[in-house]
């Protein structure tokens, strides 16, 4: 590993790991598909959880059944207190009411981050009133708690799409937490200057889907993101020296193995330290 940065395995259930008292720096958890726990600062934020099954709800019965191939890695009622919530679009893979709606019932201060373009759909599926949401768009700044600053950067689902007042519909976050900066591009595919909108936040982590796109899918309305290859580009010519790839190994129909990713992380040429999200680890970024 880097200097800087360590990845390490811990022993027993996430809801453990956060009871102990925070360590220095800023600490990382993934939740399966977008989904992300931080800490640092004396702060604990999620970034897109998918913590139910209400996706195989929706769809069953049909041809994508959504099966979940992973659990989620805690319960909602074991998460302890949580600060913000970032959602960084709409798709209930990371605007899920069935995680949402029960966190911000369950703790009267929490809030959410969402893009402005979702502003209602997030308030509805939060079950909160506008005092509770903090919508952004692409290029927008602001500091919803002190120790963090958040920056919301475009994202192309497949495409730039904007709203009726030319709001994005997809977003990624710029985290500043602990001395620290995370980049979750959210769902995205490659788009002209990306590589300089992402080089200008001088991440020192980016979170970034590498499941992939194609035709099949896209005729049944599931958009897709970066291939592998397409994410590692990024994060190299962002100067991005530390890459986490996520968005796989949820739904059968639409993942990236894990073996490609190890393998791409074994590369000798690669410029950056590549890490496949695990569960039962924690990524920490030192001070």
């Amino acid at each position: 590993m880097p200097a800087g940065f360590e990845a390490q395995p811990f022993a027993g259930p996430l809801s453990a790991e956060l009871a102990r008292p925070e360590s220095p720096g800023l600490a990382l958890y993934w939740l399966g598909q977008a989904g992300f726990l931080l800490r640092g600062g004396g702060l604990t934020l999620l970034i897109d959880p998918y913590l139910s099954d209400s996706l195989a709800e929706k769809y069953r019965a049909t041809p994508l059944p959504h099966l979940r191939m992973m659990p989620p890695p805690i319960a909602l009622t074991e998460i302890g207190p949580v600060d913000l919530i970032l959602c960084t679009h709409a798709h209930t893979d990371h605007m899920d009411p069935a995680t949402l709606a029960p966190l911000l019932a369950a703790q009267p201060t929490l809030r959410l981050v969402a893009p402005r373009a979702k502003r209602a759909e997030a308030m509805a599926r939060g079950g909160i009133g506008a005092e509770r949401i903090v919508t952004l768009d692409a290029g927008e700044a602001a500091m919803p708690l002190p120790g963090l600053q958040l920056r919301a950067t475009r994202a192309a689902h497949e495409d730039l799409a904007q709203d009726e007042s030319g709001a994005h519909l997809f977003l990624g976050y710029a985290i500043r937490l602990a001395g620290k900066t995370v980049f979750h591009s959210g769902d995205s595919i490659p788009f002209a200057g990306q590589v300089e909108e992402v080089r200008a936040l001088k991440a020192d982590l980016a979170l970034l889907p590498v499941n992939g796109r194609s035709a099949a899918l896209a005729r049944q309305k599931v958009p897709g993101n970066f291939f592998l290859d397409e994410a590692i580009a990024l994060a190299a010519a962002a100067g991005i020296p530390r890459m986490i790839a996520h968005h796989f190994g949820m739904f059968a129909f639409n993942t990236t193995p894990r073996a490609t990713i190890e393998a791409a992380a074994a590369r000798p040429a690669l410029s950056l330290t590549l890490l496949p999200a695990a569960t039962g680890m924690e990524y920490r970024l030192l001070p």
